[in-house]
């Protein structure tokens, strides 16, 4: 990853960054199938998904960089455990603030692109100050997960992903490493045994 990152809008494709339906807000949860190094037991968060593709960031792959190394006077607005995550393999030099609303405003805040919800963009070129008053919290990501034409309702097609409901605090988990155990954990009984599958597959 570039330590140059730029601004939160960015990395995004054409046409994203409006409200839209189908899966925006929902879970990607990757069952034991998925093995892709950047997948594997990822939990991602679908912001856009129309008829051109989809695009969400992973919430449980914090990475070692420090905020303020890339992103100085933004380190006070994200939230515990801070950092910078990697979002998905796509745009890796760039980075994406994904934030949540402590409430739904009449006016959209300066510097806000919403995507669903109480959630939305945050721009990171604008000054920390304009915005981190209206937020509940916002993480930043290296990059985003992003999928072509039918190409992500083919992965679901084939098991590679679960689309489970998010729960208010998902974004802004506190122990992110354990959010795809915790997300299998509140479901019903079948993938609640998912949860207990080992990291090695051999040991199953």
């Amino acid at each position: 990853m570039d330590d140059a990152m730029s601004g939160g809008a960015e990395p995004l494709p054409d046409g994203a960054g409006t409200p839209s339906g189908g899966l925006a807000g929902q879970l990607l949860v990757a069952t034991p199938a998925l093995v892709d190094g950047h997948f594997r037991r990822s939990v991602v968060l679908v912001l856009d998904h129309d008829d051109d593709g989809a695009l969400g960031v992973i919430l449980n792959r914090r990475t070692t960089i420090e905020v303020d190394d890339v992103l100085p006077g933004w380190s006070s607005t994200v939230t515990a455990p801070g950092g910078v995550y990697e979002g998905g393999p796509v745009a890796t030099d760039s980075a994406l603030a994904v934030g949540l609303l402590a409430v739904d405003p009449e006016d959209e805040p300066i510097g806000w692109r919403k995507m669903f919800g109480r959630v939305g963009l945050v721009d990171l070129d604008a000054p920390s100050s304009v915005i981190e008053d209206a937020l509940a919290g916002m993480r930043i990501y290296a990059g985003y997960a992003g999928w072509g034409d039918g190409q992500l309702e083919a992965e679901i097609e084939d098991g590679s992903w679960l689309v489970l409901a998010a729960a208010d605090g998902d974004l802004l988990h506190a122990s992110p490493d354990t959010l795809w155990r915790d997300v299998l954990r509140r479901q019903g009984s079948e993938l609640r045994l998912l949860s207990t599958y080992p990291e090695d597959p051999t040991l199953n």
